[in-house]
């Protein structure tokens, strides 16, 4: 029983710490620094929607929690020097499980909208899948020196 106990909080820890480390590219998330800047606005007409993958990267955490974790939890399942080969396996899978979990975690759909300015001039965003675009809508592009949006 212990060892279901510290197996599942393993599993629990690691799905936790890999979901805090994605960051959204949303067209209508702001960030705190983003609020209460002036932005510029061009309008537009979509020409193309591409569905994309937006690879938030790894920041390791998810494979050091999940080899520290599956190294507890497979030391405690041996006893002697059993201990210590069973918890390196279990560090071992932890970290992959790990590194999998928050691979996961960082992963979403995203849309890749090619706009044809009001002056002519094609602009492409990437952003998260969040809103529905499709060609001939007229969009409005919100640029600051960091980050462009699409928005209706």
């Amino acid at each position: 029983m212990k060892k279901i106990i510290v197996i599942t909080a393993a599993l629990v820890s690691v799905a936790s710490l890999s979901a805090c480390v994605s960051t959204h590219t949303s067209g209508s998330v702001y960030r705190p620094y983003q609020t209460q800047n002036e932005m510029s606005v061009r309008m537009g007409v979509v020409e193309s929607v591409r569905e994309v993958t937006i690879d938030g990267g790894r920041s390791g955490v998810g494979t050091m929690t999940g080899a520290a974790l599956g190294g507890l939890a497979g030391a405690s399942m041996g006893g002697g020097r059993g201990s210590t080969a069973t918890g390196i396996v279990g560090a071992v899978v932890g970290g992959i499980i790990g590194n999998n979990v928050e691979s996961n975690a960082n992963t979403r759909r995203g849309l890749e909208i090619t706009v044809r300015l009001d002056n002519g001039e094609l602009k492409a965003i990437t952003q998260d899948a969040d809103e529905t675009f499709r060609s001939g809508d007229r969009v409005r592009l919100l640029s600051d020196r960091r980050t462009t949006r699409v928005t209706h």
